[in-house]
């Protein structure tokens, strides 16, 4: 039986895509003064507002040392607001200020332009057939 190499498996495959989205997306997300980890995280409150670090963490796919790190640099520059008080328990809110909705727009721009060239070349089939393998492949894995 033979083995599959190292270049043709999924996984390796599916991680150099991830590689190449986000440097792709780094490289274009600089200009607005973002990463794509402050991305992820200013479309994570907009799609949760006032989510805890913890919550954010989980959403963002990081752990909370990183998302200390990235919260401190999207707070410098204005662009989330870290609560005072505790909303319940330890957990204070983060929230997305006028300016952060402002970059958050324009990144969504930028990280929509870097996935239609992902994307070049892709029938509207072909897209959405990958776009269901990959949520079959990480069901499979039990990360709903």
């Amino acid at each position: 039986m033979s083995q599959v190499g190292t270049l043709d498996r999924p996984g390796y495959l599916l991680k150099r895509a991830q590689l190449a989205l986000r440097q792709a997306c780094d490289e274009q997300l600089r200009p607005l003064g973002l990463s794509m980890s402050q991305y992820a995280v200013l479309q994570a409150l907009d799609e949760q507002p006032g989510a805890s670090s913890a919550e954010l963490a989980r959403r963002c796919f990081v752990t909370r040392q990183s998302l200390r790190d990235v919260l401190s640099g999207l707070k410098t520059a204005g662009l989330v607001t870290v609560a005072t008080e505790t909303s319940g328990g330890r957990a204070r809110p983060v929230t997305l200020t006028s300016s952060g909705e402002g970059h958050l727009e324009a990144a969504h721009t930028v990280v929509g332009e870097v996935e239609e060239r992902m994307l070049t070349g892709l029938t509207g089939t072909q897209r959405r057939q990958l776009a269901d393998l990959l949520w079959a492949c990480t069901e499979n894995l039990g990360q709903h």
